[in-house]
């Protein structure tokens, strides 16, 4: 089946539901997000062996910081974990790994383990990865406002050669085609914040179990209904 699906290139990732599946098993919530991250590497390396070529995933978001203390301090625990992990895995299948959203107010060894990874995989040919954290739709535009506004401020911009281009390229995400497909777990139907500029045509599907549970017979299902989509980019569709 899989040879005759339409393979998308990019596939973006809410991961949902983390917590709400640890607390069924009767644990705690950051066991949930280990087993989580468990999966991350599983469907990085599925799909990559399927054709596509770009994974975003939903990490950690800007609002995420609202959490209980001592999740948000178990998250960044295993963030820390999860880049050492990142480093290994990305050298074995040629991943080529990008962080997304405001680096900023993550704590220094964070940076510099992100950074390294970036650094190190930069020419990777294999999967392209890009993890957002500390990542709000609105805040990556509202960064990306601020800076071209501060180019035409000091001359070097005028705001009538802003071009939809610009802003793309002016994202955290410049260079990376837009997602065709959207995976929502935990069945969950909205974006959350989520990449709001780059999914202005993406197909959305929304599975119904929980992250974790998450695997490579749930990818071939939402990619065989993204193949049932009538894919028309505000156009009309080709016959």
């Amino acid at each position: 089946m899989e040879g005759e699906l339409k393979i998308p290139n990019h596939v973006a990732i809410i991961l949902d539901g983390n917590g709400r599946w640890a607390k069924s098993k009767g644990m705690p919530r950051n066991y949930g997000h280990v087993q989580g991250a468990k999966t991350v590497e599983v469907i990085c390396e599925e799909a990559y062996r399927m054709g596509i070529q770009y994974l975003t995933v939903y990490a950690f978001s800007t609002e995420n910081w609202n959490r209980p203390q001592d999740e948000v301090d178990a998250l960044m625990k295993l963030l820390r974990n999860y880049m050492k992990t990142c480093l290994t895995t990305a050298k074995k299948n040629r991943m080529c790994v990008r962080v997304i959203g405001d680096k900023t107010r993550l704590d220094e060894d964070i940076r510099s383990r992100i950074a390294e990874l970036e650094e190190s995989t930069k020419d990777n040919d294999g999967l392209h990865f890009q993890i957002a954290l500390n990542y709000g739709g609105r805040d990556e535009i509202v960064r990306a406002v601020k800076k071209l506004a501060k180019e035409a401020a000091e001359g070097t911009l005028k705001p009538s050669d802003i071009s939809e281009q610009m802003i793309s390229d002016t994202l955290d995400t410049a260079g990376i085609p837009e997602p065709d497909l959207l995976i929502r777990t935990c069945n969950e139907q909205r974006i959350s914040n989520f990449l709001l500029w780059q999914l202005a045509y993406t197909e959305f599907y929304f599975a119904p179990i929980a992250w974790p549970d998450f695997s490579k017979e749930e990818l071939v299902k939402a990619i065989e209904a993204y193949n049932h989509r009538d894919r028309r980019y505000g156009g009309i569709k080709e016959e």
